[in-house]
Formats: C-alpha cells, structure tokens, sequence
C-alpha cells in the first residue's frame, strides 16, 4: 500500500519571513517592527473607514478615531495569531484583512451605539411578494401566517429574540451579540437551532420557507 506524503507549508517569501522573524525578535528589532505592522494596519483600517463612510455619513467626524480603534485592536490579533500564518498569502494581505474585518466591526457598532436593537418584527409584510397568482397569494398568506405562530410558540424567548433581530430587523450579529454579552458564535447556534424547529415545523404541514 503506497503512503500519500502530506500536503507541505507553502515556502514563506522573503518579506514575510522577515515580518516574522523581526515580530519574534526581541528588544528594540520587535519593537520597530510592531511600529510598522501598527502603522500598516492604520493605513489598512482608514482605508476601510474612508471606503464605509458614505453609508454612514453621522460617522464622518468619527472615522479617524475608529481608523484608530481598528488598528489597535488588529495589531494585538495579528499578534496573537502569528503562529497561523501558513504563507498562504503574503504576510502583508494576511494582516490587511485583520484591519478590515475590525474597522468594519467598529463602524457598524459605532452606526448602532444610541439605537435601540429592536428584538420584535417591525413588519411581517416584508416578506410578502407582490405579483402572486390568487393561489399562490393563498399558500403565501398560510405559509406567513404558520411561521408567525411557529415563532411564537415553538421558539425559547431567546432564540426568538435572536432570530427576529438577525433576519427580521438586521441588526448586525456584532452588535447583538455586545447587547445580549454574549459571542457571535453562540448567536449563530441559537439562529441555527431556531431555523432547524421552524423547518420541521413547517415540513410537517408541507409548506417550506427558503432561508441562508
């Protein structure tokens, strides 16, 4: 029987490797290096915040500040995960997106800071199609009226909260999870387990309702 040796590590660049020697060193060689990975992630998050602006115009005086925010917060994960670069990608691309992935937190938290996060559905009419045949206008109206008292009566308080303000209201899964003090992996389990019961539900009675 042959063997199928294992998949190596990609071969780091140079570059990346001297990222990584330099951020490993000690004394005053790691220290200029943080300065540099710091001022890179800076650049990487006020590109991100300048990009995000336009949709969140009551922001813009607060963009360099949260620019700023983003960096730090990148610079510490990049820091603590350096042990996962596998060279996949150079290291610069790899540290870029932890300065995206944190501006674009910041700024949807920042969006929400002083809204309410609304925990009951603003309008079930928004699922409604316009243009339906009567029949399927009919079979419409059951489906949305069995899934409203499905959510009701089969769902936890909680996996009720968390459903209607995830994909009802879209209140970002940052936010919600800082308002509820929890983690955005525990409300994508409590969103998983609350469409599992809503799916079964709806397929004892043959209806199906199309979902992410």
């Amino acid at each position: 029987m042959s063997v199928v040796p294992a998949a190596s590590a990609p071969a780091l660049d140079a570059a990346s490797h001297e990222w990584l020697r330099a951020l490993r060193a000690d004394g005053a060689t790691r220290d200029e290096a943080i300065a540099r990975l710091h001022a890179l992630l800076l650049r990487a998050a006020r590109f991100e915040a300048a990009r995000r602006g336009a949709g969140v115009p009551h922001l813009r005086d607060e963009l360099e500040e949260i620019a700023h925010e983003a960096a730090a917060d990148a610079l510490i994960g990049v820091l603590a995960r350096l042990d996962d670069f596998r060279g996949e990608s150079r290291f610069t691309t790899w540290v870029y997106k932890f300065a995206l992935l944190e501006t674009a937190a910041k700024l949807r938290k920042r969006a929400w800071q002083d809204r309410e996060v609304p925990l009951e559905p603003d309008a079930w009419n928004l699922f409604e199609s316009v243009g339906l045949a009567p029949a399927e206008r009919v079979e419409q109206s059951e489906l949305l009226s069995t899934l409203q008292t499905a959510i009701g009566e089969l769902l936890t308080p909680h996996q009720r909260r968390v459903l209607i303000a995830l994909t009802l209201n879209d209140v970002p899964i940052d936010v919600l999870a800082e308002r509820l003090d929890t983690t955005r992996g525990a409300l994508y389990k409590t969103l998983h387990d609350a469409r599992h019961k809503l799916r079964a539900h709806l397929a004892e009675r043959e209806l199906s309702l199309a979902t992410n």
